[in-house]
């Protein structure tokens, strides 16, 4: 019978076995004079070195390891996205060819050319670490205008901003999620009377932003999904202590405020 140790467990008694030779190297030091009376002192402190350097050697191999490891699957992952390359182009082309091809101010050559331009951006902007509020702004609008043109129902959209420094770095692909929850649970199941009413303000350094829309009452109010969880993580990594993100429902109104400090 095998017995397996779990990763949590394995943890520990490396953790103490550090702690049992940080204490005997301790207790070496200070009692030095009257251990060294002992018969077979000299051989025990020949044999604790060796072991303390055999752990430190070990440490250091697993620290090289360890990083080039991550270096490879990063590696990996540029490769994998430059593969992806491929097919971007492919649509990219097909877009133009579509919009060539419709007459000239209809309303499907303005969905080809928005989406397009999306496209564009969330595949090779959305890579990058920052952008500029400014293109993730035009980003949003073109968002907001292609579904006006999708939907064919009258509703409330409005869009406000007010930015003092176009060109303050952000994060990509930052709200992009939390409108497109607005179109998904709201606009697109109410009937009649539905509003998305959207605000992005920078100042000093301080980026707020708030989307308000209505929904079915019938429908859950339960937008927590994989975009929210992502969203949230990246957050984490990206802005820690540096951000707070909440969530209001009332009736059926569901409000979300998003702050940042991009300082």
């Amino acid at each position: 019978m095998k017995w397996k140790i779990s990763n949590r467990k394995k943890k520990i008694i490396n953790r103490v076995y550090k702690i049992i030779l940080v204490i005997t190297g301790f207790i070496i030091i200070v009692f030095n004079d009257v251990l060294g009376k002992i018969e077979g002192f000299v051989e025990f402190i020949a044999l604790y070195f060796i072991v303390v350097f055999i752990t430190i050697a070990y440490w250091i191999f697993k620290q090289i390891k360890s990083i080039l490891r991550l270096r490879n699957e990063k590696e990996k992952t540029e490769l994998l996205h430059l593969k992806s390359q491929v097919n971007p182009h492919f649509f990219f082309n097909t877009l133009n060819n579509l919009y060539g091809m419709m007459e000239k101010n209809s309303k499907e050559r303005q969905m080809v050319l928005k989406l397009s331009d999306m496209m564009r951006y969330s595949i090779y902007e959305g890579e990058k670490d920052w952008v500029t509020l400014k293109n993730e702004l035009d980003y949003l609008k073109n968002y907001i205008e292609l579904q006006e043109i999708r939907y064919h129902k009258k509703s409330d959209v409005q869009f406000n901003h007010n930015i003092e420094n176009p060109h303050a770095r952000v994060m990509p692909l930052l709200f992009i999620i939390l409108l497109e929850n607005a179109f998904k649970h709201g606009l697109e199941n109410l009937e009649k009377n539905a509003y998305i009413h959207v605000d992005l303000t920078e100042k000093e350094n301080e980026v707020q932003f708030v989307i308000e829309n209505n929904f079915e009452l019938q429908q859950i109010a339960n937008q927590a999904g994989i975009g929210l969880k992502n969203l949230k993580r990246r957050l984490a990594l990206v802005y820690p202590k540096k951000h707070s993100l909440s969530f209001d429902v009332n009736n059926n109104v569901y409000k979300v405020t998003l702050s940042l400090n991009i300082q």
